[in-house]
C-alpha cells in the first residue's frame, strides 16, 4: 500500500477547478505525503500533461481523481426556469462524461500510484484493470452502504467524506435535501466498526490542523485528506478573492446554486440569490453557471463564483506545502503523546 511508504499521514485532497496544480501535488509528495491531481473539469490531454509536469518535480508517487460520470437525466423545465433566471450571461447547460473513456485509457497506458474516484463507484472492471496496470483505486463515500459497495468493486481503500467537507459531496447519488450527512468523526468510526470492511480508511472533511489529524488517527484512520488546509499555500491556484474569503471566519454551506450538485462554500450573494431554484441537473448547472463564475473570478469579485470550503476553512495557514505536510504530521503526533502523558497523570 502507498499509505504504507509515506513519511507523513497526510493527503492533499483533489480540488478540481482551480486550486490543485502539478506544483502542489509534487510539493506534497516530495515532502513524505499524498499529493493528488484533480482531472475532474480537465481535458483528457490536460490531465495528461498534469501528471507529465508532477512528475517531473518529484519521483514521489501521486494520485489522480475521476469523476464518476453521473445521469444525463434531469427535469429539463426547472433547469431551463434556472438558465433564465441567472440572465443572459448564463452559458448553454450540458451533460457530458467528463472525458470518463479517455482519462481512463490514458491512466491505463500511464499509470499513477492512486486513482480515486469522487460522485460514484467505479464498475469493479475498471478498478480492476486500473489495479493490474499498477495503481491503486480509491473511492471516495460518505456512509457506510456506500462503503460496502466500494469494496465489493475491489476498492484497495475508502476515503471517507464527512458533510463538513469544503467542494462537492462525493454521494453517489446527490440526494434530494441538503442538511443530511455523517460527520467525518462519526462516518469513520462507523466504518472502522463495521467487521466485513477491512480496508484502510481516510478520512476528510472539517480537518484543517495537527490536532484535527491526532484525532482522526486515534480513531483509526490510516490516513488524513485535507483540501481547505492547503489552498493558502502558495503552489495552490487558489483565486485571490477566494485566499481572503479563506482566511477569515465566515458561515459555510451546502448550495447546487453553482454546479447542480450539493457542494459545500463559503456563504455569498450567488447563493443567497440562486440556492431556492437551483435543480439537482449536474453538470448542466455547472456548464450554465461557468461563464457567469470566470468572469467573476477575473474581477476578484467573491459574491460572483463558488467559495469552496469546509466548516474549519479558517484555521487554514499560508504556508509552502512541504512545511505544512510537516507541520501537520509532526503537531498531530506530538498531540497524541500528550493526550497519552494525561493518562499517566491521573
Amino acid at each position: 500500500m502507498i499509505l504504507d511508504q509515506l513519511d507523513h499521514p497526510i493527503v492533499q485532497a483533489p480540488m478540481a477547478g482551480g486550486p490543485s496544480t502539478p506544483a502542489l501535488a509534487a510539493a506534497v509528495s516530495e515532502a513524505g505525503g499524498l499529493g493528488f491531481l484533480a482531472a475532474g473539469y480537465r481535458s483528457p490531454e490536460a490531465m495528461r500533461d498534469d501528471i507529465a509536469e508532477a512528475r517531473a518535480a518529484t519521483e514521489a508517487p501521486f494520485g489522480v481523481n475521476l469523476f464518476v460520470p453521473g445521469s444525463p437525466d434531469v427535469d429539463e423545465a426547472a433547469l431551463r426556469a434556472y438558465v433564465e433566471e441567472l440572465g443572459p450571461e448564463a452559458g448553454e447547460p450540458r451533460f457530458d462524461d467528463d472525458g470518463w473513456e479517455e482519462k481512463l485509457a490514458l491512466l491505463h497506458h500511464d499509470p499513477v500510484a492512486v486513482v480515486s474516484f469522487t460522485f460514484g463507484c467505479p464498475p469493479a472492471s475498471v478498478a480492476s484493470s486500473l489495479q493490474k496496470a499498477g495503481s491503486e483505486v480509491w473511492v471516495t463515500v460518505t456512509s457506510v452502504s456506500e462503503a460496502r459497495v466500494a469494496r465489493d468493486a475491489g476498492a484497495d481503500a475508502l476515503v471517507l467524506q464527512g458533510v463538513e467537507a469544503g467542494g462537492h459531496r462525493g454521494t453517489f447519488d446527490d440526494p434530494p435535501s441538503g442538511g443530511e450527512g455523517l460527520s467525518s468523526l462519526a462516518l469513520l468510526r462507523l466504518v472502522a466498526s463495521a467487521e466485513d470492511i477491512d480496508l484502510p480508511l481516510v478520512p476528510t472533511g472539517g480537518i484543517a490542523d495537527a490536532p484535527a489529524v491526532a484525532a482522526m488517527l486515534a480513531a483509526r484512520a490510516a490516513a488524513v485528506q485535507l483540501g481547505s488546509a492547503f489552498m493558502l499555500c502558495p503552489e495552490a491556484a487558489t483565486n485571490p478573492a477566494h485566499r481572503t474569503a479563506l482566511a477569515r471566519e465566515a458561515p459555510t454551506a451546502l448550495t447546487r446554486a453553482f454546479s447542480g450538485r450539493l457542494a459545500r462554500g463559503i456563504e455569498n450573494q450567488f447563493m443567497r440569490d440562486h440556492e431556492a431554484n437551483a435543480p439537482r441537473a449536474y453538470p448542466h448547472v455547472h456548464y450554465a453557471t461557468s461563464p457567469i463564475r470566470a468572469a467573476a473570478r477575473n474581477r476578484e469579485d467573491p459574491d460572483g463564483f463558488n467559495l469552496w470550503a469546509g466548516q474549519a476553512h479558517s484555521l487554514a495557514r499560508a504556508l509552502p506545502a512541504a512545511e505544512l505536510v510537516r507541520e501537520l504530521s509532526e503537531g498531530a503526533f506530538a498531540a497524541l503523546e500528550r493526550a497519552a502523558a494525561r493518562r499517566g497523570r491521573s
